[in-house]
């Protein structure tokens, strides 16, 4: 495997990750404007771009296999939760 083969495999891998930790905070920001104004934009992407990574890491080491559903569904609810967490969700 080249240099660019495993750079093109790794940004595959991580570009779902990175999606979803854009849509949360842009929803975050359209939604919950107050809150998601004092904690910015690049920490929370950061944040849910590193679960995101992490639930997808773990989901390859138990299913065998990148790319199932589970493992996608899995780190949409997880990044959801930790978004949640982050700005606070339950004050209101």
């Amino acid at each position: 495997m080249t240099l660019l083969t495993l750079i093109n495999h790794l940004l595959n891998f991580a570009m779902p990750a990175f999606a979803v930790a854009l849509l949360l905070v842009a929803g975050g920001h359209v939604f919950m404007r107050k809150v998601a104004r004092s904690r910015g934009w690049i920490a929370s992407i950061a944040l849910l771009f590193v679960v995101g990574c992490a639930v997808l890491a773990l989901g390859v080491a138990l299913l065998g296999s990148d790319g199932r559903m589970p493992t996608y569904m899995a780190m949409v609810l997880v990044c959801a939760s930790v978004q949640w967490v982050w700005l606070r969700g339950w004050r209101g």
